[in-house]
């Protein structure tokens, strides 16, 4: 079989209430049909969900969407039985709070969301403001308790809050509250949903009316008691050069932490990796990366060759 090569993606960028500049004054990422600077939230980096189907750059497949190309070459992707590319893959800028928000699991999400995935994701933090903190979890003690708190707008009381700095990594399972505050920079992995619902949005208005909120579904769905913000995060800062760290092993994704300075080979053994840079600069091959840079590595990519001095986040499907 010959070598497969890596598959680089133009990335979808989305405007969103909350987003910021950096992702087009730091990353330079195109902007495609819009020219706006600021208000861009997140580029899908790797993406082939209907609501950002990423499209390929270059080579033999050049122009087609992610989404076709794994409907017609199954192969590249270690012949998942998956009927949707299972992963996605976005940089989300925060200049201003998200909404406090839950998402669904897949069976929930298949009833109430026209046979959606739910959305199992995770958070590494590139970037971070002094005294920076996240929404993960809540406080309630029982379903009624959180009703309760839900219905009388007690959401400060409510939510959890972590600091968090530069470097640290969260797993947010379905059923958790949660919220991505001002001045983070995010890589994001995920299950290939954009399902969200919005427990509270800190009364916004977006074209003269506030946002949607999706109360009834978010108190189906939120785990009670709360688990996850006992677990705390990952601290990622501190690893050692030329080694692949977990960070997370769950049912729907796997996810390293590279820090490559010189040169790193591994073999690539999975039924594909997703490779995102996080910061530096380097080569994959013979391959010019820099911060920002997304791509795939298909079934029968073989050995990987990095060098320079970055630091990447990678991923692999898990078979469901």
């Amino acid at each position: 079989m010959n070598k497969q090569l890596e598959i680089v993606l133009k990335p979808v960028l989305k405007e969103n209430i909350w987003g910021g500049s950096r992702l087009v004054s730091e990353f330079h990422y195109p902007q495609g049909e819009t020219d706006k600077i600021s208000g861009i939230g997140e580029c899908w980096g790797i993406s082939a969900h209907p609501n950002g189907d990423c499209e390929v750059a270059e080579g033999p497949y050049q122009g087609m969407k992610l989404s076709e190309l794994y409907a017609a070459h199954r192969e590249l992707f270690g012949n998942l039985k998956s009927p949707v590319f299972p992963l996605l893959v976005k940089i989300i800028d925060a200049a201003d709070k998200l909404s406090i928000q839950v998402h669904p699991n897949d069976e929930y999400a298949k009833e109430h969301e026209n046979g959606s995935l739910g959305k199992t994701e995770c958070w590494y933090v590139m970037d971070a403001p002094e005294g920076a903190e996240l929404v993960i979890g809540h406080n309630a003690k029982t379903r009624q308790e959180l009703i309760d708190m839900v219905q009388a707008g007690r959401y400060e009381e409510l939510i959890r809050r972590v600091p968090v700095k530069k470097g640290d990594f969260a797993q947010i399972v379905p059923g958790t509250v949660h919220a991505i505050t001002e001045g983070l920079l995010i890589l994001e992995t995920q299950q290939s949903s954009d399902v969200t619902y919005r427990v509270y949005d800190y009364g916004r208005l977006m074209d003269g009316k506030p946002r949607k909120l999706h109360v009834k579904q978010s108190l189906d769905v939120i785990n009670v008691p709360d688990e996850t913000g006992k677990e705390g995060l990952i601290h990622a800062q501190e690893l050692s050069e030329n080694e692949m760290h977990s960070l997370v092993d769950c049912a729907y994704y796997s996810v390293w932490k590279l820090n490559v300075s010189g040169e790193f080979e591994t073999q690539q053994d999975q039924p594909f990796l997703l490779l995102s840079v996080i910061e530096g600069a380097g080569k994959l091959g013979e391959r010019e990366l820099k911060r920002g840079d997304h791509m795939i590595l298909p079934c029968g990519f073989g050995k990987i060759r990095l060098s320079g001095q970055m630091e990447c986040i990678l991923s692999a499907p898990k078979e469901a």
